[in-house]
């Protein structure tokens, strides 16, 4: 039994494992996040309570959010958040509330329902930005588009999240209680607006001058989990924390500074978090509600298509580029494990094994998509260049 052996000893072997799985992969050319998925489900009762596991993978997915925060100044943030708010709330209606209604037809009761449309609603964060990392698509032309989609559903969820624990403890929750909520979150964002044009302007100077790089790392990690961190004691997502610490980092010129000093540290410690996040899925118990997890799954994956079809159209995309889009948008993830978490009884593990198979066909259908657009839309017709003759003024005799 793993929870026998040294903590060192557990941490070790799980690292020889993830190496293990991820020159599987890397020969097999399938996504190593699956692998460590599944390796995560294997330890299930040997790690349950491995409190250093849950932590490393804490700290990975703080950092992953860290970085992609630092691709966004507020400028290009705020250029963002214009565009993408008619697709954000046609996904709160389809993947939340359409899925409210088939959990109804089904019989549900209020809070049953707001909890499966909860799970089905975000995209997992963690996997979408892992998959265009690992398959070079960063720099798409839907990429821009998927990762607004992403934050505006990462500033969801934590309310989603908040109103289903009230509801599930009981108590009431009113709409001071929500406009509570509003209010960290534009707090949280403000103050790491103004901590990035003040006090973060010239932070690259800073860091020019800083030679040694176990300061620089002790820094850096230590400013994205603080901010996550803050964002955890106001009741809010980590995730968004960690996001909004690299919002404020982002304004500085050479953001390759940053990059540099806390990637290696974030790529030891990601796989950490998928390894993690296949321990908290028990599969043992049977599959309650066939039917309707069946549906759901379903309905998850053609909801995150028309979102990707409708709302990158809206968003302007080309019809091509957006259905590869919301192909890319089907996995579902850690915001699901973490409402998963509120269930109770055979609905949580419904939700187990839905996020599970949502987080699979996901993954499969982000490795699928170009290849589907392709045979949906044809190949992209490659503009011709057009060369200019110089004429006989042009050249000099």
């Amino acid at each position: 039994m793993l929870d026998n052996l040294p903590t060192l000893l557990d941490a070790g072997l799980i690292l020889i494992g993830i190496f293990i799985l991820g020159f599987i992969a890397l020969k097999v050319k399938i996504p190593s996040v699956i692998l460590y998925i599944l390796f995560g489900i294997s330890l299930i009762g040997l790690l349950d309570h491995n409190q250093l596991l849950h932590f490393s993978s804490e700290v990975a997915i703080v950092l992953l959010f860290f970085l992609l925060g630092l691709e966004f100044s507020t400028k290009r943030l705020g250029d963002i958040a214009k565009k993408i708010w008619p697709s954000g709330l046609l996904d709160v209606a389809l993947s939340f509330g359409v899925t409210m209604l088939i959990a109804f037809a089904f019989g549900m009761d209020f809070m049953t329902a707001f909890l499966i449309g909860g799970i089905a609603y975000a995209t997992s964060s963690s996997i979408t930005a892992k998959l265009l990392d690992d398959k070079g698509r960063m720099a798409n032309t839907e990429t821009e588009f998927m990762l607004g989609l992403l934050i505006f559903e990462d500033l969801v969820a934590p309310i989603a999240v908040a109103i289903m624990i009230a509801l599930n403890t009981g108590d009431a929750f009113s709409t001071l209680d929500l406009v509570v909520l509003l209010g960290k979150i534009a707090a949280l964002a403000l103050v790491a607006i103004v901590l990035g044009k003040t006090v973060f302007r010239h932070f690259e100077d800073f860091l020019d001058k800083l030679e040694e790089d176990d300061l620089k790392i002790a820094l850096l990690v230590g400013i994205a989990i603080s901010y996550g961190g803050l964002a955890v004691f106001l009741g809010l997502s980590e995730v968004l924390g960690a996001f909004l610490a690299g919002v404020m980092l982002a304004e500085i010129r050479k953001i390759e500074l940053i990059e540099g000093v806390v990637s290696p540290v974030r790529d030891l410690l990601l796989p950490t978090f998928f390894v993690y996040f296949g321990t908290t899925i028990n599969l043992g118990a049977g599959i309650p509600l066939p039917l309707l997890l069946v549906v759901v799954i379903i309905w998850s994956v053609i909801a995150k298509i028309l979102v990707g079809t409708i709302g990158g159209r809206w968003y302007g995309l080309s019809p091509r580029v957006a259905f590869r889009a919301g192909l890319s948008l089907c996995a579902r993830g850690e915001f699901s494990v973490v409402i998963a978490s509120i269930a109770t009884g055979a609905i949580k593990v419904f939700s187990g094994i839905y996020v599970v198979l949502a987080a699979f066909i996901g993954m499969i259908l982000f490795n699928m998509a170009p290849a589907i657009t392709t045979k949906l839309y044809g190949k992209p017709v490659q503009k011709k260049k057009r060369i200019k003759v110089p004429s006989a003024q042009d050249i000099d005799v």
